[in-house]
């Protein structure tokens, strides 16, 4: 009972009370989240059959439904912050979200991506969570049909 009143003293100082980008700051500095500022996209990224790789400079994705139905691109990105712009080629350009474990391709695409899939398939809102941050499993990733994506 005496720890309990204690407990509940008004004196001594009350703890701080942490609020938004501190409560993050916090998260950071103890481990339990990745610093995206600090974190290389660098790795390879997967979501149930889909997966997505990224080194210094290259970025490859592919999603495959079986039957045919899929999608593969490989291209380059640039780092913008919390985001990467991703260009896949024949105008296919975008901004992803990275937070430092995963990455979110927007919900919509420009018409060019259409071309990297097949039939009703698309990369739209493709989401993957990081399962490595090794280069050489990234650029060791192929598509289905055996095309490196990576390397």
């Amino acid at each position: 009972m005496a720890l309990l009143l204690a407990g509940c003293s008004q004196g001594g100082s009350a703890p701080e009370t942490v609020e938004g980008a501190a409560l993050e700051q916090a998260a950071i500095a103890r481990d339990v989240v990745r610093d995206s500022a600090g974190a290389t996209p660098v790795g390879l990224y997967a979501r149930e059959g889909d997966r997505m790789c990224v080194t210094d400079r290259r970025i490859g994705m592919f999603i495959d439904y079986g039957d045919g139905i899929g999608c593969s691109g490989r291209g380059g990105f640039v780092r913008e912050g919390e985001q990467l712009r991703v260009d896949l080629g024949r105008d296919c350009t975008f901004a992803a979200a990275f937070d430092g474990d995963r990455i979110r391709l927007p919900g919509k695409l420009p018409e060019a991506c259409e071309a990297l899939c097949t039939k009703r398939a698309s990369l739209s809102g493709l989401q993957v969570d990081r399962l490595s941050d090794s280069a050489s499993e990234a650029a060791a990733l192929r598509d289905p049909a055996g095309r490196g994506l990576c390397g």
